[in-house]
């Protein structure tokens, strides 16, 4: 007791921690052991990158970036990706902002079911978005082809170009500019939007002058990650972009080291600076522009706007349940059909019904098995790994000062940064990590499952970070200062008071990271082998190889298990902070 009386400060009455005392062995062990940690997998494999990219033996050498930049092939597969990114970014843009306009600001109904299954696309893979949009608009898809509408066979389909792969990438990011706008609509004071309105402002120009201005800054940033996500997608840009003769950088790498093996590493090292460097450009100059735009809101948190729209709610009700039954059921209906057939291309009738393709992803095929093993294991695993890891590290960021605060944020920034550039740059940092014996140990992580389980603890970190520290944030540190006066060391105050308190976000954010775990490919289309496939590069194989059936069936399932996951978050609604389950206010 009297060791813990020593470390307090009467501050008002109330005894708190003393500045500037060192800390406490358990912290001091645990501070190390967690920024190591992190920066072993998340600081040190990207700087080996940069290393490897922008340097030789006598130092900084450029020579080997200059020469890939004068490459035709990585000249066009850059302008590609700008020009995607740009372009399907802008789409996203208009298409999430007149989606939260409508939501946010109106009184349509049924708020909840529309917002769960407008961003429901977000949650879903890319790669399975792109074989559910390839069987609708493919000449076997069992909706347009008895309408007549269906290419013929041997046509290649409209969706296999550059209009088919940006609108792709436009819908599948328009979810995360939904999300990003009606959270800054949610937080608009009522008071600027009824003051001009009492003035005679129309809703038209209150949209113009005043809510549009407010929320230019997030109209930025939903930009901003738009092109940042489209920079780095793997799987729409291969499936779309490869029959369009479309290369992208992400594609351009994975070809080369798929064809050439780890010898082509170093080449595909400065390709993948490149799209760091991109990547990181522009979160830079997301952040920049952010602040400059910033604007000062002053207001008690109040209901959210809901203007009524009389005899317009009911076409509009209809317009955003129509653009649900087109983007989601229309392709989701085509994939499912496409399962259910035993040849693709033949018609969905109670004669070809079968459950074969079903059967034999589920328990017939070895590598399917081998999959969903391998990903329900990984994805547990970095999940159950990276909530543990955020209990200590947002606790040491939130609750702690000085140099212990800087050194867990330094962890923390790494984490961004690997979640911020794309999957598959992680990937090769982490081949060029990995990929020789471990000191001391003589083992080699390349081609296990360990690399897949930490490549996925690197680059999602981040995302069970955020709900964490959300969560300490709101937590009243007097509860810390009456635990140490009252004798609790370090690691039982964080067991027995701070792991409780928290584990309810912890668990949402570990929720998170393993429905986006489980069904990625971008991280696991470079560091899986024979025996360690995982369920996106096993479904990625598949309809690469032909088997669209296979394909439809394995897509089915996992788009069912995404669904039947978010339902179950819901149970942890109200046991975490706002904003830690995407789709709940």
């Amino acid at each position: 007791m009297t060791t813990a009386l020593d470390d307090t400060a009467s501050v008002g009455g109330a005894r708190r921690l003393a500045p500037g005392k060192p800390a406490e062995f358990g912290e001091g062990i645990t501070l190390a052991v967690l920024v190591l940690f992190v920066t072993l997998i998340c600081g040190l494999p990207m700087a080996l990158l940069f290393k490897v990219g922008l340097t030789g033996p006598a130092g900084i050498d450029l020579a080997p970036l200059a020469e890939a930049m004068a490459n035709r092939s990585v000249q066009t597969a850059l302008w590609n990706s700008l020009e995607s990114s740009v372009l399907s970014a802008l789409l996203a843009v208009i298409l999430g902002a007149l989606l939260a306009l409508a939501v946010g600001l109106t009184d349509v109904r049924a708020k909840g079911p529309l917002v769960f299954c407008l961003l429901l696309p977000m949650m879903i893979p890319p790669h399975v978005i792109a074989i559910a949009w390839i069987q609708a608009m493919g000449p076997g898809s069992p909706l347009l082809k008895p309408l007549g509408l269906a290419p013929e066979m041997g046509e290649t389909p409209g969706i296999y170009s550059v209009t088919g792969l940006v609108s792709l990438l436009a819908l599948q990011h328009a979810p995360l500019v939904f999300l990003i706008l009606r959270a800054a609509l949610r937080a608009l004071p009522r008071e600027l939007a009824d003051a001009a309105r009492v003035c005679g402002a129309g809703g038209p120009r209150v949209l113009l002058r005043i809510t549009l201005p407010l929320i230019a800054p997030s109209l930025l940033a939903s930009f901003m990650l738009a092109f940042v996500a489209a920079l780095g997608n793997f799987g729409i840009n291969a499936l779309l972009g490869i029959p369009a003769r479309y290369t992208t950088l992400p594609v351009l790498m994975w070809r080369r080291l798929a064809s050439f093996g780890p010898d082509v590493l170093p080449n595909v090292a400065v390709i993948s600076v490149v799209l760091a460097v991109v990547t990181l450009l522009a979160v830079g100059l997301q952040s920049l522009l952010q602040r400059r735009l910033r604007a000062s809101l002053i207001g008690l948190p109040q209901a959210p706007l809901a203007y009524a729209l009389g005899r317009a709610r009911l076409p509009l009700e209809m317009a955003l349940w129509g653009f649900i039954a087109v983007t989601l059921a229309l392709p989701f209906a085509a994939l499912v059909a496409t399962a259910l057939v035993p040849t693709y291309g033949l018609a969905l009738t109670p004669a070809t019904l079968t459950l074969d393709n079903f059967a034999e992803v589920l328990w017939r095929q070895g590598v399917t098995l081998r999959a969903f093993a391998n990903s329900t294991l990984t994805a547990a695993a970095a999940a159950a790994l990276i909530a543990a890891v955020a209990i200590g590290l947002g606790h040491l960021m939130v609750h702690r000062t000085g140099r212990t605060r800087q050194l867990a944020g330094l962890a923390s920034a790494q984490a961004d940064i690997a979640f911020a550039v794309p999957g598959l740059v992680v990937s090769i940092a982490f081949i060029l990590a990995f990929l020789k014996p471990l000191p001391g140990l003589g083992l080699s992580l390349y081609g296990t499952l360990w690399i897949i389980l930490l490549a996925y603890v690197a680059v999602f970190l981040s995302v069970g970070l955020k709900p964490v520290t959300a969560a300490y944030l709101q937590m009243d540190r007097s509860l810390e200062d009456a635990a140490r006066v009252a004798g609790a060391g370090y690691l039982k105050r964080v067991r027995r008071i701070f792991a409780p308190l928290v584990a309810p976000a912890a668990a949402s954010g570990a929720i998170l990271v393993f429905l986006t775990a489980y069904n990625e490919v971008t991280v696991s289309a470079l560091l899986w082998s024979s025996g360690t496939e995982t369920i996106g590069t096993t479904i990625f194989n598949y309809e690469d190889s032909g088997a669209t059936t296979l394909a439809a069936a394995m897509s089915t399932v996992v788009v069912l298990a995404t669904v039947a996951v978010m339902v179950a978050m819901n149970g942890l609604a109200r046991h975490v902070p706002a904003g830690s389950i995407p789709w709940r206010d």
